[in-house]
């Protein structure tokens, strides 16, 4: 497929606007892309190459911002960032395009948001690719505090937290919604017990980064579920990861044992 950017669309939900592409053929098995914290569809998923990568792997190629990020509706009201609110956005956006049932790729928060999505909407969720959370996802990813009060603070010279200047640094890099994004990490970060992971009983691989400090073991989280691998991104942290070629070629050999299931 070629590299021209994708043309986003956007439909209602839950009141906001949310913005999403559809790519690739239109014929092809559909996968839903859910991006990470701070990032949007264009960051996570085009510019790393996924887009390119899936599409040309023959699939229908879907992706959206998430509130409060990119080109969706950012309230600032923390109560609507809980992570069952942005999996029922997913659902709402494959009713919305008439697609039954998808296989789903989250990163990072969008991983969380995608665990969310197949226990809340299991018969939409074909199979599941998670990267960048690990057994973070049970166990929790560390006090994220410091990151709001990042994006919160007046400028990035005056913030010292090491997590938080990376993030403040990211979200002025992404032109972001500094204050819809403090409200997100104040109340997305919902966490899922072991139960909860057994139940979710689709095809399940699970990236994360040797280097990775937020993600926690994704072998950890892989034991708590029926049919889920874990995968080592070698030499990779949270955020390089997400573009790795390891993690690609993996997704797309077990995207295609999936369909060949």
């Amino acid at each position: 497929m070629t590299l021209d950017p994708p043309l986003f669309s956007h439909f209602r939900h839950d009141g906001l606007d949310i913005a999403y592409f559809d790519e690739g053929d239109p014929s092809g098995d559909p996968i839903l892309l859910i991006h990470g914290f701070a990032s949007s569809a264009n960051v996570n998923w085009v510019f790393p190459g996924w887009l390119k990568t899936l599409g040309d792997a023959g699939y229908r190629v879907i992706a959206f911002d998430n509130r409060g990020h990119g080109a969706s509706s950012k309230p600032h009201d923390p109560a609507l960032y809980h992570a069952r609110l942005m999996a029922d956005d997913a659902a709402a956006l494959l009713g919305h395009l008439g697609i039954a049932e998808a296989h789903v790729m989250g990163y990072s928060m969008g991983a969380r948001i995608s665990a969310f999505l197949a226990l809340n909407h299991p018969d939409r969720v074909r199979s599941l690719v998670l990267g960048g959370l690990g057994i973070g996802m049970v166990n929790g990813v560390g006090d994220w505090d410091p990151i709001a009060e990042a994006l919160q603070a007046p400028s990035l010279d005056v913030v010292t937290h090491p997590r938080g200047r990376m993030f403040r640094a990211f979200a002025e890099q992404t032109k972001s919604d500094r204050i819809a994004l403090a409200a997100c990490i104040s109340t997305s970060r919902d966490l899922l017990t072991p139960d909860d992971m057994a139940r979710i009983v689709v095809p399940t691989l699970i990236g994360v980064g040797t280097t990775d400090d937020i993600a926690g073991s994704p072998q950890e989280l892989a034991a708590l579920m029926p049919h889920a691998t874990a995968l080592d991104i070698p030499g990779r942290d949270h955020m390089l990861a997400v573009g790795d070629r390891v993690f690609k070629k993996a997704a797309l050999e077990f995207l295609a044992a999936v369909g060949q299931a």
